[in-house]
């Protein structure tokens, strides 16, 4: 599969600081698939910017070897997938944009989705990024096992013949 090839994922917050915290699951899956590049993170600043702080505030009670070595791994992970970034979007955006999703809070992570028009966004927050936030946007919005299943049938599907190598 070629670079233009790999698929796109915006990760939601939840999906990322899940998948680094995480021993195992399907949020490590995906961070692993970007990891690989298989497939090619999209990474919001604004979205950036939560994890980091939602990792300090998970990391508060443990001791200082093993939240640097959190940390760390965090570091190494990020440069190891090599993200796409998408910048904020500019304050004028966030007011114009505020009809699209119920949550305030949420304006400038669906505006960085929107703008970078990724082929999937991953979130474990479907009460705020509905069926009808993804009609809207055009995004396509799924929980991590939506994606796995996703990617699944695309793969099973007899009428995809796989790449030869080159």
């Amino acid at each position: 599969m070629s670079r233009a090839e790999r698929v796109r994922v915006f990760l939601d917050s939840n999906v990322l600081t899940a998948g680094i915290v995480s021993t195992w699951g399907l949020d490590k899956a995906v961070l692993s698939l970007c990891a690989a590049r298989i497939c090619r993170l999209v990474l919001a600043e604004s979205v950036r910017e939560e994890v980091e702080e939602n990792l300090l505030i998970r990391l508060g009670g443990m001791e200082s070897g093993d939240v640097n070595r959190v940390l760390d791994s965090y570091v190494h992970l990020i440069d190891l997938m090599k993200p796409e970034m998408a910048p904020f979007p500019g304050e004028a955006e966030v007011v114009a944009g505020r009809h699209l999703i119920r949550h305030a809070a949420d304006v400038p992570v669906l505006l960085s989705a929107i703008a970078s028009r990724p082929d999937w966004f991953i979130t474990h927050n479907t009460r705020h990024f509905t069926p009808a936030v993804a009609r809207r946007t055009g995004l396509r919005i799924a929980t991590p096992a939506e994606f796995f299943r996703a990617l699944s049938n695309s793969l099973s599907d007899p009428r995809r013949r796989a790449i030869p190598p080159s």
